[in-house]
């Protein structure tokens, strides 16, 4: 058991203090705002002009996402996964870099609870794409378990993954946002589990890990808003992926198509859109929130 301050010191504790941002607009990503002119286009708008690490980054929502951010500028790209030499990650890294020969396109094996490998693989990031713009953070578990059957090692591992690997991915890349004094995006991929029950699936354990994951994004924003760096999160509902296919999943998939009021999952592509918004010139007053895309799954 970790030590503990005795009761009769409590009272002689100091706590730090956050610092919020003095409001000067030179701290926003990107450079000063910019007032409305001729010269300012949608194209300009939404532009990525930057470069990005993506967690998980092999993963079909990721690819979808990485391809919408390349179509908008990107000049440099990151893809962290567990794995990237597994021939299901060498196609879609091969895709992209098909897809957009012009741009510097790297990946890395990294596991994202782990605090070297993960500090040494955004600095590489840094170096090799001249500085880091945004990070999204894709990487993540499921894990179906009835409550009282799920052992506490099968809950930890979906918390460390999907709440702990985010923050030690946002924490890295921050460091690397205040040396380069130049602002900075970051966007977690929590889910429409972290605003209520899911159903039919027990699922407790990765719940609690992305409803955990909202109040990280705040926290988060609160505190570095004052070097230029906004944190946001995107909720998807059900998404049509490799994951949630499979005769096993028939029953579930009709359960979760006939609750929402669209009446379907949703498709990866659907998410490119808000997360390009989020981190081009056209999201800077976003900061601490969640936009959740999941088709009006929520309204029930």
């Amino acid at each position: 058991m970790a030590d503990q301050t005795p009761r009769a010191d409590l009272t002689k504790r100091q706590i730090p203090f956050m610092t919020l941002a003095s409001g000067d607009t030179a701290t926003l990503p990107g450079g000063p705002a910019r007032t409305a002119s001729a010269s300012d286009t949608p194209e300009s708008r939404f532009a990525l002009p930057g470069t990005a690490v993506l967690t998980g980054g092999t993963g079909a929502i990721a690819h979808a996402v990485a391809r919408a951010m390349l179509q908008h500028g990107l000049t440099g790209l990151m893809l962290l996964d567990l794995d990237v030499s597994s021939p299901a990650a060498e196609t879609q890294i091969a895709s992209l870099r098909t897809g957009f020969p012009a741009t510097k396109i790297l990946a890395r094996s990294v596991d994202v609870t782990d605090e070297g490998a993960v500090k040494e693989a955004m600095e590489v990031a840094a170096s090799e794409l001249d500085g880091i713009d945004y990070l999204v953070c894709f990487a993540g578990v499921v894990g179906c378990h009835h409550a009282l059957e799920m052992s506490a090692s099968q809950f930890r591992k979906i918390l460390d993954i999907n709440t702990t690997g985010a923050f030690i991915c946002a924490q890295a890349a921050a460091r690397i946002f205040v040396k380069q004094n130049r602002g900075g995006r970051i966007v977690f991929t929590a889910s429409i589990s972290a605003h209520r029950v899911n159903f039919p699936q027990p699922q407790a354990g990765y719940n609690t890990s992305k409803g955990a994951l909202l109040q990280l994004k705040s926290s988060l924003a609160a505190e570095w808003a004052r070097y230029g760096i906004t944190v946001n999160s995107v909720s998807p509902g059900y998404m049509d992926t490799v994951l949630n296919e499979g005769e096993g999943l028939r029953e579930a998939r009709e359960v979760w198509a006939g609750r929402n009021p669209a009446g379907r999952m949703g498709l990866p592509e659907e998410l490119g859109g808000v997360v390009v918004m989020l981190c081009s010139r056209a999201g800077s007053y976003f900061n601490g929130s969640d936009l959740v895309v999941d088709g009006g799954g929520v309204v029930f």
